[in-house]
Parts: C-alpha cells; structure tokens; sequence
C-alpha cells in the first residue's frame, strides 16, 4: 500500500473561507425552473409554486448565494418582462438556449424562494443586448426603498421592502462566440465600467462581478482579462472564472487530475488582477468569483417529438447529465481546489442546482414527481457543511501519476479546514490503479485530538449512478476502520477512488 504523509500546523493558516464559497446558479434553461424548482401542479408544491421537496435538498445544500438568472440566458433577457402581473407578463423567444420563455418565474419570485432556500440572491444584468440603462433600473428596482419610478413600481408588484441584493455579475461570458452580444474586451471592459458606475451610484454598498474570458482554454484568455480590467478595475470586486471538466475519453486517471488544472486557472487569473493592480498603481485587490464549476460531458437534449423538447417549447429537458461515482470524485477534486485557494476565491457557484447539470434531479408531477440526489451531490453537502471557518496551509508529500491531462499528479489530493474545536481533512484517493492508500498525518499545535470520524464516498463501479429508483446507490458511509491517533499523529485508510471526510475533535 502507498503512504501519503499530510503535516499541519495550527499557525499556518491559509485564509479564512468566505462562506459564498459553496454558492449555486439557477437559470432559466431547460427543466431547472420549470418543473425543478417551480411547479405549482406538484404534490408538495406550496402556494407560490415552489417544490418543497427541492427545498428540502437545497438547504441540505447549505447554499448561502445563488446567481440568477443566468449564464447564456441573460446576455437576451428583458427583466422587466418577470415582473408585474403574471398575466400580463411577455412570453419570449429564449435564443440561447432555442427554447420559450413564458415569464412566470422572474425576479421577485426568485427573492421568494430564496428566502425560502436560506440564501442570498447575486444577481446578473444584461451586458449583452442591452446596457448601463437597464442595469442601473434593476439595482433601483431591487434595491431603492421608494420614490422613484422603478421601486415603487416594485411596491406596486407587492414587495414594498427592498431585496437588499449584494452581489452583481455584470454580463455573461462576454468573449463568447455563442453569447448574444459578443464583445472585444475593450468593448466589454468598458460598458462594464459605465454599467458598474451607475450601478453602485444608485447602491454604493453593492459589489461587482467582472466577467473572465469564459475559459482557460479561450484564446482569449490572460489578454481579456488585462484588457477588461485596465477598463473597469476601479468599479470591480471580483473577477469571474468558469470551469466545466468532463471524461469523453473515458480516462479515469487523466479525469481524475483535471481538478488541479482549476487551481493552476486560479493562480494565473489572480496573477493577472494583481498585474493590472501594479499597473494601475493600485492598492485595491480584487479578489475571484468563480461562479460557474462543475462537471460537464456536452450532454445533448432531450426530445420527445410531439410531446416536450421540441425547440421554442417551454422547460424543453436539457442539459441533464446523469452524474455517476467517478463524477463525484471530480466535484470533490474541485472543492479541494477551492478551499486551497480561499485566500483569493470568496464567492463559487456550483452549476446548475436542479435537473441541469445538477446535484438535484427530479421528475415532473405528471412522470412520478420524484426528487433525488446526484453523486455530486454528496461531496458539495460535506465540504459547505464541514469547510466553514479557517482553511490551512495542507503540505502533502505523495507519489505522482502522469496523464494525458497532467504531469506529476498527487495520488491523493488534500484540503484541511479548522472550525471551532473540529479539524476536518478531505481527501481525494485518485491513485490510478484504483488502490487503497494510508494517509499519514502529523498535527502540530492543536490543543490535542479526542477522537477521530471518517467518511467516506465509494464504489466499485466507477460509472454507477443514482437514479429515481436506486437513489442511494451512491451514498456516504462510515469508514471499514476509524484513524488511528497517537499524540499529534494520526493514520488513516483512503479506500481506492474514493472521497474522503475525516473530522477531528480537539
């Protein structure tokens, strides 16, 4: 069996991890509205439409932020078409995504159900078909308390107390070929700017989210960035990253190491904001929001000719990956990724939340109405959960494996967070034979371990799914054996391919 030896120390801290971190994306694309977090006609659906039964996985969730409404989407959308009486709302032609938007759903019922959800809105505006006018109406809509044109015409629409929203995108994956409205990131930096401006005029306690080239891969990416940012780094918060890693190759280990490519695209973005800050001769830093991750294989729509799907249908099935085991382990590489780089990411989106791309899967009322839990689903509950409060500086000495997507990969991945009197260490066995591997851990300064737990996410078919009727298929469970501790010592077994929650009390 191979060894990997973990050292911490209580005074090597990282960064305290901002709780935006474990943060989702709702969009209006396929069936994540629609028939996911919307259905008045579902058995548990309450008086506004909402679908308890997705909330009930949501807050398992523990989502504290959720970008809406989009992603592609927004780059077309009209948000004064979601407001107002529903029978007087516009249904659209939706071109990013080739479907019907009938309005139903739009902002205020999205405030509603995060109240309901335990989180926090960040919303996105339209820097695609349109501008700093329409952004700057929506921060006034949402935000003024009254006695102006656009808050009391919140008032009028029945809420007369502000929706105090915090976090704004401002556009979508500008660089994008498929983006309505594409732009240079000269183009780009600037109407951001303008946009920002009078944005945070109407709100000054509002923050920004300036978009990233939509990619590391992009051409664009690095030069979009400088460029964007040398036009607008004095109204933005947050630069914006998205990633989306797949295994169409059907190469476990090469999959399997794609997570420490995020943390490389982390690095060098940051690189680039502290570049643009020298150059500017700033003291202000701007910090990340990666507000789109997960993983993602192209999955292609779903039609049923003559019943759904049909393009310029409402709530068409899109995007519906079916998550299985070795997904789960990419999710958790990510999440590792995440916390080991919380002294420059602050906000993170896993996309989507229900049905695309997502952690949730439902069926409509009409198909049996069931809601279920993806195998991604698990790894996001644990580290929201359990990587809350201070993230360490994890020194790891492991064997490597190379792939054909990375060079000298760990086996075994690690992040450490400590909260209160708990240490947790989550782990990632990827070694590419499908071992088990014994984690050594040297704890140095703690205030004594009491006791250890262990869990763990695990299977021996790697590409096993959870499904309507096998929900727990792919489910956490107690450890074979528990660490052994001695003194500021511990050992511990990863099981082959597997996700791991050890927590320590101190």
């Amino acid at each position: 069996m191979q060894s990997v030896t973990l050292t911490l120390d209580s005074d090597f801290t990282l960064s305290d991890v901002d709780p935006r971190l474990f943060g989702g994306f709702i969009e209006h694309l396929g069936r994540h509205i629609y028939t996911g977090i919307y259905e008045p006609g579902h058995p548990t659906a309450d008086a506004e439409g909402f679908r308890q039964d997705v909330l009930e996985l949501t807050h398992q969730l523990r989502m504290p932020i959720m970008r809406y409404p989009g992603g592609n989407f927004v780059s077309g959308y009209r948000w004064e078409d979601g407001v107002g009486p529903k029978e007087s709302r516009p249904a659209r032609l939706e071109l990013a995504w080739g479907a019907l938007e009938p309005n139903i759903f739009g902002t205020n019922e999205f405030m509603n159900w995060c109240k309901k959800a335990g989180t926090a809105p960040m919303l996105a505006v339209n820097l695609g078909t349109r501008g700093r006018e329409a952004a700057q109406a929506l921060v006034e809509y949402c935000n003024h308390p009254g006695g102006t044109f656009w808050s009391d015409q919140r008032k009028s629409h029945g809420w007369s107390a502000p929706h105090d929203v915090k976090v704004w995108c401002l556009g979508n994956e500008m660089d994008g070929p498929w983006q309505m409205g594409q732009k240079t990131a000269w183009e780009y930096g600037r109407i951001a700017n303008e946009a920002a401006k009078l944005m945070k005029w109407t709100d000054p306690s509002i923050e920004t989210v300036l978009c990233g080239s939509s990619g590391r891969s992009m051409p664009t990416f690095g030069r979009w960035e400088w460029e964007s940012l040398h036009e607008a780094y004095d109204n933005t918060d947050y630069l914006s990253l998205h990633t989306y890693y797949g295994n169409a190759a059907n190469d476990t280990p090469s999959y399997l190491a794609q997570p420490d490519n995020m943390t490389d695209f982390i690095r060098e973005s940051a690189a680039v904001c502290d570049a643009v800050g020298a150059a500017k001769k700033s003291k202000k830093k701007i910090n990340l929001s990666f507000d789109e991750w997960n993983v993602w294989y192209q999955t292609p729509d779903q039609v049923e000719p003559g019943k759904t799907g049909e393009k310029w249908s409402v709530a068409r099935p899109q995007l519906e990956q079916i998550y299985n085991m070795e997904d789960a382990l990419v999710v958790g590489g990510m999440l590792i990724s995440l916390l080991n780089n919380a002294d420059r990411v602050k906000i993170g989106c896993l996309a989507q939340v229900v049905n695309v791309i997502g952690p949730i899967m439902t069926e409509p009322a009409d198909k049996g109405g069931r809601a279920w839990k993806q195998t991604i689903f698990h790894p996001f509950a644990a580290a929201a959960q359990w990587g809350q409060g201070t993230a360490l500086r994890s020194h790891v000495k492991s064997p490597t494996y190379t792939s054909k997507s990375r060079d000298n990969a760990d086996i075994v991945t690690v992040a450490s967070v400590v909260q209160g009197d708990t240490l947790t260490v989550f782990a990632v066995n990827r070694e590419p034979s499908g071992q088990p591997v014994e984690l050594k851990g040297v704890l140095r300064g703690f205030a004594g371990v009491k006791s250890a737990e262990h869990s763990v996410l695990k299977h021996s078919d790697l590409k096993i799914a959870n499904t309507a009727d096998a929900p727990n298929a792919v489910a956490p469970q107690a450890a074979e054996t528990i660490p052994v501790l001695a003194g500021e010592t511990f050992t511990a077994v990863l099981p082959g391919y597997s996700w791991n929650v050890i927590r320590f009390s101190l």
